[in-house]
């Protein structure tokens, strides 16, 4: 025949008790959101990053857009062998400027001013959505011996 043996029962004791437990039932429901909680605000962090990061690239591909635009006009001049373009030259040059959809700038303007043998290409544009009403600028100058 096969006894059957159990281990002996313990009893809690003191620092076991019944009170003690029921304090505890809430604190890993209170662990567990205040680590959501956290997390939350550090993917809020880095979305937020990700969209400086996004108008920074947007800026600075802006900025490149307006020196290639600018250099486009100074061949033009170097290509003539003279800083005087013609004006037929200059509006359509100023209106690729403008089109956004044809590689211009985003509210985009474009002018060139000669003063001696010195022409000053300045190029200003407002990037969409901004918030600043900050426009940029890019200048350069053209000199022909």
């Amino acid at each position: 025949m096969m006894t059957n043996h159990r281990p002996p029962r313990v009893e809690p004791g003191p620092a076991c008790s019944g009170r003690r437990r029921r304090g505890q039932r809430g604190v890993t429901l209170i662990e567990v959101m205040v680590a959501l909680l956290l997390f939350s605000a550090g993917l809020l962090g880095l979305v937020s990053l990700q969209a400086r990061a996004t108008q920074h690239s947007i800026g600075a591909e802006d900025a490149n857009r307006a020196a290639l635009l600018a250099n486009d006009i100074a061949a033009t001049m170097w290509t003539q062998g003279s800083v005087v373009v013609d004006a037929d030259v200059l509006a359509a040059w100023a209106a690729r400027v403008a089109n956004t959809a044809g590689g211009g700038l985003p509210n985009g303007s474009g002018a060139v001013a000669v003063t001696g043998g010195v022409a000053t290409v300045t190029l200003t544009w407002r990037p969409v959505g901004a918030l600043d009403a900050v426009s940029h600028r890019y200048q350069t100058q053209v000199v022909m011996p």
